[in-house]
């Protein structure tokens, strides 16, 4: 694939990095371009897919080795799903009416899942609002017993069918 240098470039606005990596905003291709000519740089290009694509400034001549380089460094790092830098959160999903036996295999489920460094999203289900004091208790119970494993993200949010609460790894 060709490298879209200067004048090349023909998006109205472009994500600008500036020489030393420091993010400048988007800004319009005419004032991206006085940029370049004021700090004697090449404009590149390094990805079309965006919108706006996301541009930098190069010193003079090293415009297109940098633009491979940068296309080499995204095509060599593992595809995620989604595209998402984000830590995936481990949801574990129960009813507001579990057993014990279930209760202590999601309990240690989430219990490993904190041990390992990643946080956790517990769900409790509930079929209404009768059983919304239920879900929140069984919530409570949850967060109690893995209080040495990890710790509230976020307060218990309740709804209608049910009542979720994040718990992150404990930090030591």
């Amino acid at each position: 694939m060709a490298v879209l240098m200067n004048e090349q470039i023909k998006a109205a606005e472009v994500e600008l990095t500036g020489l030393k990596g420091e993010k400048l905003g988007t800004v319009s291709r005419s004032e991206a371009l006085s940029k370049a000519r004021a700090a004697g740089a090449d404009l590149v290009c390094t990805s079309l897919m965006s919108s706006p694509p996301p541009c930098s400034l190069v010193a003079k001549g090293k415009g297109k080795a940098a633009a491979q380089a940068a296309r080499k460094s995204d095509t060599s790092r593992p595809q995620q799903g989604g595209g998402s830098t984000r830590e995936k959160v481990k949801e574990l999903r129960f009813t507001a009416h579990i057993e014990e036996h279930d209760y202590d295999t999601k309990l240690r489920q989430a219990d490993k899942h904190l041990r390992s460094g990643k946080p956790v999203q517990l769900v409790v289900k509930s079929s209404g609002a009768k059983e919304a004091a239920a879900a929140k208790a069984v919530l409570e119970r949850l967060v109690a017993d893995l209080k040495e494993a990890g710790t509230k993200a976020s307060g218990l949010q309740t709804s209608g069918k049910g009542a979720q609460v994040r718990v992150n790894p404990r930090t030591n």
